[in-house]
This record gives C-alpha cells, sequence and structure tokens, in this order.
C-alpha cells in the first residue's frame, strides 16, 4: 500500500511540474515566436514581467520527482536513466540553459548579448519540453524495461515523438493561457487578444496531435491505448478534454478569471490520466509498481518526507502562486541586479 501511495504522489507531482514548469516553457515558445526586435518587444516584455517573480520556484517539482523516484522506485530510476540517457541529458542541459539565458538577458544592457540570452532562453524552452515527453513516451510505449540498453529507438520512436510534440504544444497553450490573464492584470490590453489567439491555437494543435495519437499508440503502445480508452483513464481523458474546451469557451467570452485554473486542470488530469492508464506497472508491462518499489523501511521514511512536505513546502508554494497571480511579487529592477550601463549598450 505504500509503495502505491507513493506511486500515486510521483504522478502528482510530475502534472504539478507539468502545469508549473510547463506554464514557463510555454512562455519561453512564445518568445521564441515573437518576430524581431521591434515586433516581438511589447509580447518579450510581458513574459519577462509575468515570469520574474516564480520561475525558479517551478523546478521545485522536478527535484521532488527526482527524488520520489531514486528513493521509493530506484529499480524504475536505473532502467529510465539507464535506456534513457541521452534524452534525459539534453533535458537537463536545456534546463539550465533556459534558466540562464532567462536570468542573464534582463541584466544585459547591450543588444546583442540581450539576443543571445533570449535565443539560448527560447530555444531552450522549445526542446527540453520535446525531451523530456520523449521520455515519458519511450516509457509508455514499454519499450524501457529492467536492462534495456540505451539506443536511440527508445526515445525516437512514434510514440515518444507524438509525446514530444504534445508536450510543446500542451506548454504552448499553458503559456498563451497565463500570459494572457497576466497581459490584462499587467493593463497590457493589445497584449490580451496577441495571446488569447494563441491560447486557442495551441489547444487546436493539442486536439490534432491527439487525435494522431490515437491510431499510433493503438499500434506502437497498445497497453497504454487500453488503459487510456476504458475505465478510469477514459474518465480523466474525458474530463481533460472538458475543461480544454472550456478554457477556449471562456477565453472566447473574455471571461479571463477561470482560464488559469481550466487550463492547469486540463494538463494535469492529462497526465493522472497517463497514470491510470499505465497501473498496475511502473514499465509497461514488465515491471509493476510492487516489483520496482524501494526497501519498505525506506518507503516509510519517505511517505514521512513526502508528508513533512505537504504540510511545510505545499502551503508555502501556494502562497507564492497566489501572491504572485495577485500582483504582489514584482520582478527585479536594474537596480537589484546591478544591470549598470556600460559603453556600447546601443550596439
Amino acid at each position: 500500500m505504500m509503495a502505491d501511495t507513493i506511486a500515486w504522489v510521483l504522478i502528482v507531482v510530475i502534472a504539478a511540474y507539468a502545469c508549473g514548469g510547463g506554464t514557463d516553457y510555454g512562455a519561453g515558445f512564445w518568445d521564441l515566436l515573437a518576430g524581431g526586435a521591434d515586433r516581438g518587444k511589447r509580447p518579450r516584455w510581458l513574459i519577462d514581467r509575468a515570469m520574474a517573480p516564480v520561475w525558479e520556484v517551478n523546478n521545485v517539482w522536478l527535484i521532488f520527482v527526482l527524488i520520489l523516484m531514486w528513493t521509493g522506485f530506484p529499480t524504475m530510476f536505473q532502467a529510465v536513466f539507464t535506456a534513457l540517457w541521452l534524452p534525459l541529458l539534453l533535458a537537463a542541459v536545456g534546463t539550465v540553459l533556459r534558466g540562464a539565458g532567462f536570468a542573464l538577458r534582463k541584466p544585459s544592457r547591450r543588444i546583442a548579448r540581450r539576443r543571445i540570452f533570449g535565443a539560448v532562453f527560447a530555444i531552450a524552452s522549445l526542446l527540453t519540453p520535446y525531451f523530456l515527453g520523449s521520455v515519458l513516451g519511450g516509457v509508455a510505449s514499454g519499450r524501457v524495461a529492467v536492462g534495456t540498453p540505451a539506443s536511440a529507438h527508445v526515445w525516437s520512436n512514434p510514440t515518444s515523438i507524438l509525446a514530444g510534440l504534445l508536450a510543446i504544444a500542451a506548454t504552448a497553450f499553458l503559456g498563451a493561457v497565463f500570459l494572457s490573464t497576466d497581459a490584462r492584470r499587467f493593463g497590457a490590453e493589445d497584449l490580451v487578444d496577441y495571446f488569447r489567439l494563441r491560447a486557442v491555437l495551441a489547444f487546436g494543435a493539442v486536439v490534432v496531435l491527439a487525435v494522431i495519437a490515437l491510431p499510433v499508440t493503438h499500434h506502437d503502445a497498445r497497453y497504454v491505448w487500453h488503459g487510456l480508452t476504458r475505465g478510469l483513464g477514459l474518465l480523466f481523458v474525458v474530463l481533460a478534454a472538458f475543461f480544454g474546451v472550456a478554457t477556449v469557451l471562456l477565453l472566447m467570452v473574455r471571461a479571463h478569471r477561470w482560464t488559469r485554473y481550466t487550463s492547469v486542470a486540463t494538463v494535469a488530469l492529462a497526465v493522472v490520466a497517463w497514470g491510470f492508464a499505465q497501473r498496475p506497472y511502473l514499465l509497461p508491462t514488465t515491471l509493476t509498481v510492487a516489483q520496482g518499489a524501494g526497501a519498505p523501511h525506506a518507503l516509510r521514511w519517505l511517505g514521512l518526507v513526502a508528508l513533512i512536505a505537504v504540510v511545510l513546502v505545499g502551503p508555502a508554494l501556494a502562497l507564492v502562486y497566489r501572491l504572485d497571480t495577485k500582483g504582489r511579487l514584482q520582478e527585479l529592477t536594474d537596480t537589484d541586479t546591478h544591470a549598470a550601463g556600460l559603453p556600447g549598450d546601443n550596439l
């Protein structure tokens, strides 16, 4: 029972990272497509201002994922990181580079440097969710088992490619929804419709990719396909679709108050649906939760730590997100970042 509990905690934390980190990746995606320096100035201004207070907070969820996997399911951790070390390494490098690009772009006063750091941030925001999605696709397709050697086939198969593209589309959807709401909050009315349109287009991309995924996963990831088309897996897929459509309708009637919640519910419920579709396996169809669980005493301690994290860290994170959405957290000024002017700043 403890192993099952930890497994579901892992799914919830992955969903939290998909929503929190995914929103930031989505903002980076739209930063990449914002256009040249003049055309993209306003969207990038909003992206910087909206992300600045909380972008580092979302990486807390990724740390939780690694700890839960490593301690709670060491056999799974070893199998995944052995067979999929390359896409995981690329995702890790992308996470570091996007963070560095975002952190260094604002205090840089030289236009050339801002462009370089901005390009690093934007491109890494596109590649990182793709590689993370390809990892999930490799696992869901059943290509990862204990002892599976690393190979490109494990993460470049049809299911992995579609999962990577779906990850990009989902993060773009989240990012556009949040930025549309932020534009209204910051009084940038010209950007409300700008990001509203992009949110609708991104959701359309999610729907198209999901439809394409049906025949692909039926052939390539049969176990998960069966789990997603019946029982609780199907129920959560339907709920995710419902909240996705609700988000689009709310955007169309400009009811921005609830769009953040419905968009987050869309992505989170999709992740939970994947969890139900894959049960009782950690690695379909070779390693169950019971088989991959760590030592009982380790699981008990992990459960205690998870409980403490929920009691102490959870409310703190909720407060940070709440303060940010209410506009109580302010971005750093040039004085705070010591971004003093340099000779040739305008070059």
